[in-house]
């Protein structure tokens, strides 16, 4: 039998890193966990000699990991949602096949609103045990996938393909493409001259290419924080944008869609999950409903649907 030793550390340690690292210091972890900040001081003391690096920044403001901190961080949620797992899933299968427990999800603005909800209703009815948990993330930087990478989200749904691999320990799949169109104030004679309403999210490496070839879009005049403000600016007239197609389903009749071509851009949808937990019962079951649900969604992504 394998035993441990002195430099593994146990899991109260591991809460105990993540707990600082949420609560932005050693009282307020202390606080959240029941303990003394001196007990808390003591448990991440000993997991910086156990790991040999600092994983915290101390000062008067509270407690920031440094970067050996948050790598620690992340991999201590993971091995902890791993535990949670374990137990939940040997509770389940001693009663019933059944998958159940909670699952944490991770999805942008778009996906949250166009593809989760079917998702989440199939999810429900097929697997009543199953505790939805759901993130909206900006798919900006590091995006869904830092969420499920840092451990806050079993699995995410993201725009995959960009030039960025994905972190160590992560694997996605493709679940379906969506094209891009030129959106525009329905009725107008030349959309294309309008000028241009953007947002952080809209333009990633998958897009940047095409992007930079056409030298009729204008620089951005406005730049919005998200695709719902975009279409409400375009819809009153005060520019044109070139939208994915999940951020034009139940667009406003007011808003006029034009195909952008044959070459036109186009970006993947998929999920992301870590090695681990894609063996996982609640994972593999919503995997099963998100596919189980692209046609679905698909046919809302038609021109006109």
């Amino acid at each position: 039998m394998a035993r441990t030793t002195d430099s593994d550390l146990a899991p109260q340690e591991l809460r105990v890193l993540v707990a600082v690292a949420d609560t932005g210091g050693f009282s307020p972890a202390a606080q959240a966990l029941g303990l003394t900040q001196s007990a808390v001081s003591h448990s991440v003391r000993g997991s910086e000699r156990k790991i040999g690096a600092v994983l915290f920044d101390r000062g008067r403001r509270g407690a920031r990991p440094t970067g050996a901190g948050e790598k620690a961080v992340a991999h201590a949620r993971r091995i902890l949602r791993l535990l949670e797992l374990l137990t939940a899933e040997a509770r389940a299968g001693s009663r019933s096949p059944e998958a159940e427990g909670s699952l944490r999800i991770a999805a942008f603005r778009s996906a949250a609103l166009h593809l989760l909800p079917p998702v989440l209703d199939r999810l429900r009815a097929r697997h009543p045990g199953i505790e939805p948990r759901v993130r909206i993330v900006r798919e900006v930087g590091r995006g869904t996938a830092g969420e499920v990478a840092d451990g806050r989200a079993d699995i995410a749904l993201a725009t995959l393909g960009g030039s960025a691999p994905l972190p160590p320990g992560l694997v996605a799949s493709e679940l379906f493409e969506e094209p891009y169109a030129l959106v525009h104030a329905r009725g107008h004679a030349a959309p294309r001259s309008l000028p241009l309403v953007d947002w952080a999210e809209n333009c990633g490496s998958y897009t940047r290419d095409w992007w930079a070839a056409q030298d009729w879009i204008p620089a951005a005049s406005v730049e919005a924080e998200d695709d719902g403000a975009v279409l409400s600016l375009v819809s009153g007239g005060h520019g044109m944008a070139i939208m994915p197609a999940l951020s034009l389903v139940g667009a406003p009749e007011s808003v006029g869609v034009a195909d952008l071509g044959p070459r036109r851009p186009t970006r993947q949808v998929g999920y992301v999950t870590t090695s681990e937990l894609a063996g996982s019962a609640v994972v593999r079951a919503m995997v099963r409903e998100l596919r189980a649900s692209v046609p679905q969604v698909m046919s809302r992504l038609e021109p006109g649907a």
